[in-house]
């Protein structure tokens, strides 16, 4: 069983570098190439969403260098890649705040999503500037605005009209989450997203990443059994519809 849409925390950029003796951006440098190798990947197994966390809201508080860096990596990967990705039928999108990004970036970003989007082989969304209390925040001022309006009630709102108003409410949530670099977190991503995704951690570092290792966590993936907050037994009998007296 191959996930309709990974979500991926690519961690250890830096670590990568250090433990070779180069300077950090090295390791961003590094991790730019592994994003070829899983998106090539993905491709080859069908995976429909790859969602990557490039730059999380929180990576404004790093050093100012290491953040120019960044985002000149970002803006020369959508110079140099955006065609590219267009040729192989790839549809990009972006998921996150754009108003700090300089007016050359968001350009940039406009550009790549009309260009591919009217692919339909596989999405690449790019999470940048993105987190996951930001994303519900959003979607839950959009819902008070419409209630002083007049135009909702609170009693109305229900989680199906939050869900409505957050990042991708248009694609299947995350099956999948894979976190590279050993830490067991996923760091305000997609919080509301990951209801019912699976988290998969690896110890391998972001740049050594590669389709051997994706492959190990599509199998992994494949190995489990998703319920939704049910039993085995519920699956196959549910039960709808019906109050309990307790």
């Amino acid at each position: 069983m191959v996930p309709h849409h990974i979500a991926v925390i690519m961690d250890g950029n830096n670590r990568w570098a250090k433990r070779r003796n180069l300077p950090g951006a090295a390791g961003h440098r590094a991790g730019v190439e592994a994003i070829r190798n899983i998106l090539r990947a993905c491709n080859k197994h069908k995976v429909k969403v790859l969602t990557l966390f490039a730059f999380s809201s929180e990576n404004w508080g790093r050093p100012r260098a290491e953040v120019r860096t960044l985002l000149a990596l970002f803006s020369r990967y959508l110079r140099n890649e955006t065609r590219e990705l267009h040729g192989d039928g790839i549809r990009i999108r972006f998921i996150g705040q754009r108003s700090n990004f300089s007016e050359r970036l968001q350009g940039l970003m406009a550009y790549a999503e009309t260009l591919t989007a009217d692919n339909v082989d596989t999405t690449l969304v790019i999470a940048a500037d993105y987190g996951g209390q930001w994303d519900i925040t959003n979607a839950v001022r959009g819902l008070a605005e419409q209630v002083e309006r007049g135009e909702l009630k609170s009693a109305e709102i229900s989680a199906e009209m939050l869900d409505a108003g957050t990042c991708l409410a248009d694609v299947p949530k995350p099956d999948l989450c894979i976190r590279t670099g050993g830490d067991h977190r996923i760091s305000n991503f997609m919080l509301w997203q990951f209801a019912y995704s699976e988290l998969y951690f690896t110890d391998t570092l972001w740049p050594d990443f590669g389709e051997a290792d994706l492959e190990l966590a599509i199998e992994d993936y494949g190995n489990r059994e998703r319920r939704f907050g049910l039993r085995e037994q519920d699956l196959q009998s549910p039960v709808q519809g019906v109050l309990l007296d307790v």
